[in-house]
C-alpha cells in the first residue's frame, strides 16, 4: 500500500481518436475503465475517478474539472484538490496493462520533488505519474491564465524527477504499462495479445 497517496483514474477525455467512449470498451470481461481502478485499489488508500460530469455508472468518488474544455490539466487540479492527501498517482483510463511493479517504483522517487514522471523513447508520460498536492496553487495559476493548459506547460512550472525507461526496465521490462488504447486499432492489438509485449510505436 502507498501511504498518503490517492490514486486518480483519469477518464474525461473526449475519445476522439477511439470514435465512442473509450473508458466503456471490453477488454475481456471488463471495460478499460474497470481494469484500471482494479489495479490501483489495492495499491492505494483511496481511488477517485476524474470525469467531467458525474457518471452514475462508476460507484467510486469522482471529481469533475473546475475548469470546462481545460483537458486532463483540469482533472488532475480538481484531483489534487479534492484528494486531501499529500500526493496523488494520476493514470489515463486508456491504460489497461499499467504494471504495479512500475507504479512502485516510480513513488519511491518522490522525496524532494513535486512531480514524478516517467519518460519512454523520450517523451514524457504525464497520465501515469505521481503529483504533489505542494504544485497545486502552480497548477491552477496556468489554468487561469492565457497561454498553454497543457500538461507537458505543468510540468515545465513544477520540480520533476524524471525517470528513464532504462530505470523502469526492471519493474517492467516491456513497457507495456504504456500501451494505450488511443484507436481502434489498438484495442484491437489489446484483444489479441492481451498482454503487449512492448509500447505502441
Amino acid at each position: 500500500m502507498i501511504e498518503e497517496c490517492t490514486a486518480l483514474v483519469m477518464a474525461g477525455g473526449d475519445s476522439q481518436r477511439m470514435g465512442c467512449d473509450k473508458t466503456q470498451l471490453l477488454l475481456g470481461d471488463r471495460t478499460l475503465l474497470q481494469r484500471v481502478i482494479a489495479i490501483v485499489q489495492p495499491m492505494f488508500p483511496q481511488v477517485l475517478v476524474s470525469v467531467r460530469q458525474h457518471r452514475p455508472e462508476i460507484a467510486l468518488p469522482q471529481v469533475c474539472d473546475e475548469y470546462p474544455n481545460a483537458g486532463p490539466l483540469a482533472g488532475l487540479c480538481a484531483g489534487l484538490a479534492q484528494a486531501g492527501t499529500p500526493w496523488i498517482f494520476a493514470v489515463a483510463s486508456d491504460m489497461p496493462f499499467v504494471q504495479p511493479a512500475l507504479i512502485e517504483r516510480l513513488a519511491q522517487r518522490r522525496s524532494g520533488y513535486q512531480a514524478v514522471v516517467p519518460v519512454v523513447h523520450g517523451h514524457p508520460q504525464p497520465l501515469a505519474a505521481f503529483y504533489s498536492a505542494s504544485g497545486l496553487d502552480t497548477l491552477r495559476a496556468l489554468l487561469e491564465a492565457e497561454g498553454r493548459r497543457s500538461l507537458r506547460a505543468a510540468l515545465e512550472q513544477l520540480n520533476v524527477c524524471y525517470v528513464d525507461e532504462s530505470d523502469m526496465l526492471q519493474s517492467d521490462p516491456g513497457l507495456r504499462s504504456f500501451f494505450d488504447l488511443d484507436t481502434p486499432q489498438d484495442v484491437a492489438i489489446a484483444r489479441r495479445t492481451n498482454l503487449p509485449c512492448q509500447q505502441k510505436q
